[in-house]
């Protein structure tokens, strides 16, 4: 295993150093702590641009994050937003933040250039993904001087040296491996061999599914490195029902009937959300998860509410 050593980063009025993910982990179970993480995705305006790092950001700063990442968008549309936005939280809060990076419309060249901008700029943590197809439908190809997996460029990464390397694993089985969740979870345990350092999970709402995923990479594939459950606070009925059409997430009976039943009501959905992540994130910690990441939506509210009513602040 590659030695994990603190990275430092830009000086930032906050005088935080930028750490590896995994040492942050590897700490806060020392403690006996949770590391709570936000997800971000790059606005497609200046508005939004504003609201996210004016507004989103500073209120969930006041329940104190351990870190936070920016997805790079279908097709690598949004490289150059991703790794601004990045830089801009780095040097101007002092919060560790990992970059997404997929291999989607990229040649071997144009990651490495990428990759290089990431470590002038102080960037210490990657998110290593193969990445949905552009306008996430259709058949997903690989581009010729690319990679074809997200194994390939973990390794890649690797053998840069330098950076803190996590991967997507998916408690219901990848929706796109027709073999089944197990040949699946046998591709997270390769990649995790070719270099990865950490797991983010895919979003799901029953936590046997994580329990499960976790037993079989820990005990069957020998995994040791931290497995961390994604959440997602639901917002919509809609706009739930379509994140888990494409990311395949399954829907428990008592979620959907509770869904359907408060309809297109979206303050009741919200706190509807807010309960129900708050009674699977304090089973999840119960049961010695070592962290959570939450899929904000770049919304503050639900999430903020989430980590204070599990008294994490």
């Amino acid at each position: 295993m590659v030695a994990r050593l603190h990275q430092g980063a830009s000086q930032s009025h906050t005088a935080r150093v930028i750490r590896f993910i995994h040492d942050i982990h590897v700490e806060k179970a020392s403690q006996g702590q949770p590391a709570i993480s936000f997800e971000f995705f790059p606005p497609k305006t200046e508005e939004g641009d504003r609201n996210l790092l004016e507004k989103t950001l500073p209120e969930l700063l006041h329940v104190r994050p351990s870190y936070c990442s920016v997805t790079y968008g279908a097709g690598g549309g949004t490289r150059e937003k991703t790794i601004n936005i990045v830089d801009r939280i780095q040097r101007e809060h002092g919060l560790t933040t990992m970059m997404h990076l997929t291999c989607v419309n990229a040649t071997r060249a144009e990651l490495q250039s990428v990759i290089d901008d990431a470590r002038h700029r102080g960037v210490r943590n990657i998110l290593a993904l193969r990445g949905d197809p552009p306008g996430g439908t259709g058949d997903w190809t690989a581009t010729e001087g690319g990679f074809k997996y997200s194994a390939e460029l973990v390794r890649f990464l690797r053998e840069q040296g330098g950076f803190n390397i996590g991967t997507a694993g998916f408690p219901e089985g990848h929706i796109a491996c027709t073999q089944g969740k197990h040949v699946d979870w046998g591709y997270l345990a390769d990649k995790i061999r070719s270099g990865a350092d950490f797991v983010v999970t895919q979003l799901f709402f029953d936590n046997s599914d994580y329990y499960e995923f976790r037993e079989y990479l820990t005990r069957k594939l020998g995994v040791d490195v931290p497995l961390i459950p994604g959440i997602l606070p639901v917002l919509a009925r809609n706009q739930t029902k379509k994140f888990v059409s494409m990311c395949g997430a399954r829907l428990p009976d008592r979620f959907l009937r509770r869904l359907e039943e408060l309809g297109d009501d979206d303050a009741a959905v919200t706190q509807f959300g807010i309960d129900y992540a708050t009674e699977q994130c304090a089973d999840l910690l119960k049961q010695g998860a070592p962290g959570l990441h939450f899929y904000t939506l770049n919304k503050a509210h639900s999430t903020a509410h989430i980590v204070r009513n599990l008294r994490l602040t």
